[in-house]
């Protein structure tokens, strides 16, 4: 090993570092970050929540009535959790849910929260025109 290598190591940041402005006196350039999906986790347990307060039930109530620990459920409705599905069963049970009614609130607010994105087809759409090299060529339809 040369005495110039560097012990320094190399860190790849797991998130995007904004820019930083180029002067002072320039203001700096709109960072728009590309836009990310919401992490199931997120979207469930918003859903968990959203669901014990409409009921008006305290944590410890649906915590009980699920058999899991009332700070698990908390770490569940905050995202911060990946939950089973037998622990995600007991939760929508406890709110009176089924686990597919569970999955439909939450498949609902990940569309409500998505972005809109053009579809893509499976198949090719069909053209009726196209050009060429050689002029407007007109396709059968």
């Amino acid at each position: 090993m040369s005495s110039h290598a560097s012990n320094r190591a190399r860190v790849i940041p797991l998130r995007p570092v904004p820019a930083e402005p180029a002067a002072p006196s320039e203001p700096a350039a709109p960072v728009d970050p590309e836009p990310r999906e919401p992490l199931w986790r997120d979207v469930v347990g918003e859903v968990l929540r959203r669901e014990r307060l409409a009921q008006e039930r305290t944590l410890k109530e649906v915590a009980e009535a699920a058999r899991i620990s009332m700070p698990y459920l908390s770490e569940l409705e905050r995202g911060r959790k990946e939950a089973s599905s037998e622990v995600l069963a007991a939760a929508a049970h406890a709110l009176g849910l089924g686990l597919a009614d569970l999955l439909a609130l939450s498949h609902r607010r990940l569309v409500h929260r998505a972005q809109p994105r053009p579809l893509r087809s499976r198949t090719a759409p069909r053209r009726t025109e196209a050009s060429s090299r050689y002029g407007e060529v007109r396709l059968a339809a």
